[in-house]
């Protein structure tokens, strides 16, 4: 992927209970041309899941040549599972002038960044450490008290990387959060350098 993308890559981080993917559900009912990507894995696919809306399916095989062809924009194994963003998609989408978001942890969105310096990063973050404490614990989940606090563990190391994001966004009231993802969205697709291509075809017609 290129500057001269006429769409918009938005990488979307934070720590586990930040409310990533509710802000997300919210920001793609209200904006047009705006979707999420769709990750690929080589986990077998549960009863309910359906290929190209919930996960793109293949073997570990096709995962690793897809790696060697450069066609993953960023990978990571969990419990002997590949789980990956695949760069066609997502390209494909961007380039025909709409907006991608990929929820993403840190070290993921730092690959992307690095392939993707066009992309636009944004991180979430909670409006305290007591409050994402509480929203794990609130959680329907079953987890232990070992395991919310394993991952308070990990989220204070991911809000140490918030400053390498272009933006922060607070996720104190939801409806404040998704306004501010989709200003930002609205924003970077009228920076001049999106919008230069524009400028020059209003200039012939002159």
């Amino acid at each position: 992927m290129t500057d001269n993308s006429k769409g918009l890559l938005v990488i979307l981080s934070g720590p586990s209970g930040s409310g990533k993917d509710t802000v997300i559900t919210h920001a793609l009912e209200e904006m047009n041309g705006v979707k999420l990507s769709v990750s690929l894995t080589t986990r077998p696919p549960r009863p309910w899941e359906k290929e190209g809306e919930d996960y793109y399916f293949c073997t570990r095989e096709q995962f690793q040549d897809k790696i060697a062809a450069g066609d993953v924009l960023e990978y990571a194994e969990y419990n002997g599972n590949f789980y990956g963003t695949p760069r066609e998609p997502v390209e494909e989408w961007v380039k025909a002038g709409n907006t991608m978001i990929l929820n993403i942890e840190v070290i993921g969105a730092e690959k992307v960044r690095a392939r993707c310096p066009e992309a636009v990063s944004v991180f979430l973050v909670p409006p305290s450490m007591k409050v994402l404490e509480e929203r794990l614990r609130a959680r329907d989940t079953g987890e232990n008290p070992e395991v919310i606090a394993g991952r308070l563990k990990i989220a204070e190391r991911e809000l140490g990387c918030a400053g390498q994001y272009d933006y922060i966004i607070c996720n104190d009231d939801l409806k404040e959060a998704v306004k501010n993802l989709k200003a930002i969205i609205h924003a970077e697709h009228r920076r001049t350098k999106r919008q230069i291509g524009f400028v020059r075809e209003v200039l012939k017609k002159c």
